[in-house]
């Protein structure tokens, strides 16, 4: 009997790792014809269908047979490409992917690998290792397309971090403890109530870390192909597009247990099974919310995605966080101890700053405004070429330039504060039959 006890307590730790570990994978093969569904429909299409194949009632099974096409696929190697790194790369996006989920808390006692005091830590840490076989993908494939989304999946991810870092601190803060299981348990009332601009900034960075519209810049089609794995095929570049659907999954969890309370609902008390149920329901929820983005949003550029995130995203987190600090802080100095003060002193602080943001984006679109920058530089050589009237704006003047050698161009002048400046912009000359 003794010896019984023993191996139960040396397998069951083994089989729950593993069981954890390939969730997420099998999940993804149902998410991704998900995603492929909710994509369609926000787009006026049908989506996947059993044309052509026996994939089951509504194509629920294409992932299936899309797996297996790409597992009987070669595996390229590109000529020159570094054959060691370009093997390796795969193979870490999809370790690190993977390894997230040691810590996360599908449950109540034993539906977690470890409860890491530092869990939401090590969270970011392994987070922080992708970028890596990012940039190993690219520079490995020896392809320009391949290092241009490269650089741009690291300079996004490395950027988006900081924010998504900063918003993850004010559940810890309100908690006390790096504990994802003891964040959940401290959720009475779920934190999206009690700090919205903190789960706002992390549900933006997010997007941006997860590579979504209107971030998905590391593997534009329409620009760079596929972006750092152009150069893969097989079960390699299938590597790479597992990761990315387990990176959405883990995301939409780790939202949950951050500011919807995780596995906290109705019942789990009496019965703990119901806390995996409530948690995949609340992370199925975030997932389409991230595909509904993904359909409905166009794709910026690398330079509006960089600005949004040192302009707004990260100052807009600093603040939050230095506000969520010191109205805590406050509340507890006060002597209002009693979680409804707590919750109270919360919600009023998030209103203000609320009003407080609004009243800035107002200051500052008046602003542009009076400066003449009503329409945006940017905007101005799709003008049709064809067009030779003047455009007027509030306090600017575009006025068509001469043609030469095919091109047409634009003189944009405008007087800011007294002083007059005038760009010149010229765009390839396109119209109809020419």
């Amino acid at each position: 009997m003794a010896d019984m006890d023993v191996m139960s307590d040396l397998w069951l730790p083994i089989v729950r790792s593993l069981g954890i570990a390939l969730f997420p994978v099998v999940a993804v093969v149902f998410l991704i014809w998900v995603a492929r569904k909710v994509i369609a429909r926000m787009q006026d299409r049908l989506g996947p269908t059993n044309a052509g194949t026996p994939a089951g009632p509504d194509a629920i099974f294409q992932t299936v047979a899309d797996a297996i096409k790409i597992l009987t696929k070669e595996l390229v190697i590109p000529e020159g490409a570094d054959r060691t790194v370009f093997i390796a790369a795969p193979m870490l996006v999809t370790a690190v992917a993977v390894a997230v989920w040691a810590v996360i808390p599908l449950g109540p006692g034993e539906f977690q690998v470890v409860d890491l005091e530092i869990g939401a830590f090590y969270v970011v840490a392994m987070s922080s290792l992708a970028p890596f076989a990012m940039i190993m993908a690219g520079w490995s494939s020896r392809n320009k397309y391949a290092e241009v989304g490269a650089f741009r999946a690291v300079s996004q991810i490395i950027g988006y971090e900081i924010p998504q870092t900063l918003a993850l601190l004010v559940p810890v803060l309100l908690t006390g403890s790096l504990s994802l299981q003891k964040i959940i348990e401290a959720q009475r009332v779920p934190y999206i109530v009690l700090a919205p601009f903190a789960a706002l900034v992390y549900f933006l960075a997010t997007m941006a870390e997860v590579n979504r519209l209107p971030f998905e810049l590391a593997e534009a089609d329409s620009e760079i192909v596929a972006g750092y794995f152009t150069e893969y095929s097989g079960m390699m570049f299938g590597s790479f597009y597992l990761a990315e659907f387990i990176n959405n999954l883990t995301a939409s969890v780790l939202f949950s247990i951050l500011f919807l309370g995780g596995w906290r609902g109705p019942g789990v008390d009496a019965v703990p099974l119901l806390g995996p149920v409530w948690l995949l329901v609340k992370a199925f929820l975030v997932f389409n919310f991230l595909n509904v983005f993904w359909a409905a949003m166009p794709r910026l550029r690398i330079d509006q995605v960089l600005a949004f995130n040192w302009k707004f995203l990260v100052p807009l987190a600093l603040l939050v966080l230095l506000t969520t600090a010191l109205v805590d802080k406050l509340i507890v100095y006060l002597g209002y101890t009693t979680d409804g003060m707590r919750a109270v002193g919360l919600i009023l602080a998030n209103l203000v700053l609320g009003v407080g943001l609004v009243g800035y984006l107002y200051a500052l679109g008046r602003r542009r405004k009076r400066a003449g920058v009503s329409v945006p530089e940017e905007f101005l050589p799709l003008l049709s070429s064809g067009s030779h009237g003047a455009l007027r704006m509030r306090s600017a003047d575009v006025v068509p330039l001469s043609r030469h050698n095919g091109t047409s161009g634009m003189r944009y002048s405008r007087d800011e504060r007294g002083k007059s400046s005038t760009v010149e912009l010229q765009a390839n000359h396109i119209s109809k039959g020419e």
